[in-house]
């Protein structure tokens, strides 16, 4: 390292870990967004080229990403499934309830993956509410 470059603490992170999180946090939003599915798998493929080495920070939003991905995706089952005991496509009841789980839930992931977004370009640790994972140590 340079004499006039910080070591690493919390409070500075080093520009590829930064780079490594906010890819993390774009990949989620993509999966919720443009990809699903497509978005996942590169997010799975980042997480295991980068967890080895990983630093506290960088660790903590690929841990957030990954969980808020699992947790998007079981709920987006459990809409499915809600679809088919509620009568199919036919019922006001199913769009009802579509309708509010795109305003509500599926919202909500979008705006904490914002969130957490911006969290990453400001080198900070990040913690989803409710679906996220405990931050590691260091972090």
């Amino acid at each position: 390292m340079r004499q006039n470059q910080p070591e690493y603490t919390p409070e500075y992170q080093p520009a590829e870990d930064t780079t490594v999180a906010v890819l993390a946090e774009s990949l989620y939003l993509i999966n919720l967004l443009l990809l699903p599915g497509l978005a996942f798998v590169l997010l799975l493929v980042l997480y295991r080229l980068k967890f080895q080495q990983a630093t506290p920070f960088t660790l903590n939003h690929l841990q957030q990403t990954l969980s808020a991905s699992i947790w998007a995706g079981i709920l987006i089952i459990i809409v499915v499934a809600a679809i088919l005991i509620l009568g199919g496509f036919s019922g006001a009841y199913t769009w009802m309830i579509v309708i509010l789980y795109f305003t509500i839930i599926h919202a909500s992931l979008i705006i904490l993956g914002m969130i957490g977004l911006v969290k990453a370009l400001a080198g900070q640790c990040w913690s989803y509410p409710l679906i996220g994972r405990a931050r590691p140590e260091g972090c």
